[in-house]
């Protein structure tokens, strides 16, 4: 059988790699890694079809390391300890170097598997790649996260994508031999998604299907290819798309949407952590203080859901979804956090003023430290009017309650407190 296209064209060298140059460029990371032979273990982390696999590929090949791969849907803690086991050992596959260890999906390795691989990562038995699809700092242990250099990769371009065809159609040996007229391209990469195997599988779909010469016109790519598309692609630009009209459903209080597009994501297969990782956010980002049992109700969420699983998690998440889109709303908090972000780039390491410093020993004490700082619970209503902001951004407001029942009282609380200091 054929390989696909997607696999015919799989570079195998750092020079054909056409995308991700902030990692494999001249300065790059990786680039420099591979070029001084200090490979160190480390997680590619992006979304499909932007070039992992090629990318562990082309560093194993050009740093001549043995490179051995396992996938994570199918390899258990067994095939890690034989691998493991060779590499100690140094022989049968591997030789002289450390070989490089590939796990496709690492994200979906459990806790124990992951635990399988850290004495060999730390005593330098064998160099980790992981490649996954979701946020590391979610799925992969601490202790193996602190271990590996996370990295990462970028979906492809426009003109990337765009240089991608042009390259299938000279070099490629079945491409060749059609005469194939490149006349428009918004549909091919509007369906792609930056997904370079996607935009290469749907091409030669196009391509092989058509008699005698092909014009490719977004229309051409309308008829032959958007009635095939599924309703949920929980890795391409359905999935962005739902899980954005979800978010803006609860947002926007319509619990009936809502469920809607639960129901939609969860028809599709996407992950149940996922789907309340997203709930979580919002709780804080979209409702804060105005409800502040809302992310407590999230996070119970979560972790009912990691542990139960679907089908029954559907009734969990329809429970948090409707209890979200039905709550009062406020962005406060997320605005604070932002604003004060925004001023401490623009301000940099302003001096914490001196009655708010620690002073664990004599000198510092002697220096000034902590003079003068007014304890509030020694004051009526445990308040006292002070400077807790450094002096050349004293008075400014960061924080400005929303128009809802809880934060109005919020706000009349700071203002009998703070009458002249802030705008309140």
């Amino acid at each position: 059988m054929n390989k696909p296209l997607a696999e015919r064209l799989r570079p195998e060298k750092l020079s054909d790699y056409l995308s991700q140059q902030h990692l494999i460029g001249p300065n790059g990371a990786i680039a420099q890694q591979i070029k001084q032979g200090s490979i160190g273990s480390l997680i590619l982390w992006g979304p499909p079809g932007v070039g992992k696999t090629t990318l562990a590929n082309i560093i194993a090949k050009e740093s001549q390391r043995p490179f051995y791969t396992l996938s994570a849907i199918s390899s258990g803690v067994k095939d890690v300890r034989e691998i493991i086991e060779k590499a100690k050992k140094g022989d049968g596959l591997f030789t002289t170097k450390n070989p490089i260890l590939f796990i496709d999906e690492i994200h979906r390795f459990s806790k124990s598997q992951q635990d399988s691989l850290l004495g060999a990562v730390e005593k330098g038995w064998v160099t980790l790649i992981g490649a996954t699809t979701e946020n590391p700092s979610f799925e992969v242990i601490s202790a193996l996260l602190s271990r590996c250099q996370v990295y990462i990769l970028k979906p492809f371009g426009k003109e990337e994508l765009i240089a991608l065809l042009h390259r299938a159609m000279k070099e490629d040996t079945v491409l060749k031999q059609k005469d194939i007229k490149l006349t428009e391209t918004e549909a091919l990469l509007r369906l792609s998604g930056g997904d370079a195997r996607k935009l290469l599988n749907i091409f030669e779909l196009l391509v092989t299907s058509t008699a005698g010469p092909v014009e490719i016109t977004n229309q051409l790519v309308l008829d032959k290819v958007q009635q095939n598309t599924v309703l949920y692609d929980k890795t391409g630009e359905q999935h962005y798309d739902i899980v954005s009209a979800f978010i803006k459903s609860i947002r926007g209080s319509d619990p009936n949407a809502a469920v809607y597009w639960l129901a939609r994501m969860i028809e599709g297969g996407e992950d149940v952590k996922f789907i309340a990782r997203r709930l979580l956010i919002l709780a804080s980002e979209d409702i804060g203080n105005a409800n502040p049992t809302a992310l407590i109700m999230a996070n119970n969420t979560f972790q009912a859901v990691s542990t139960i699983g679907f089908p029954e998690s559907r009734i969990i998440l329809s429970q948090c979804v409707i209890y979200l889109a039905t709550s009062a709303k406020s962005n406060a908090s997320y605005m604070a956090i932002n604003q004060a972000i925004s001023l401490v780039k623009k301000t940099g390491n302003l001096s914490v003023p001196l009655p708010l410093r620690n002073a664990p020993t004599k000198l510092m004490k002697d220096i000034g430290y902590g003079d003068n700082y007014q304890y509030a619970h020694n004051y009526a209503n445990n308040f006292v009017e002070a400077d807790f902001l450094p002096e050349e951004i004293k008075n400014t407001t960061l924080y400005n309650p929303g128009n809802n029942q809880r934060e109005a009282a919020q706000r009349e609380f700071l203002k009998k407190r703070w009458k002249t200091r802030y705008d309140y």
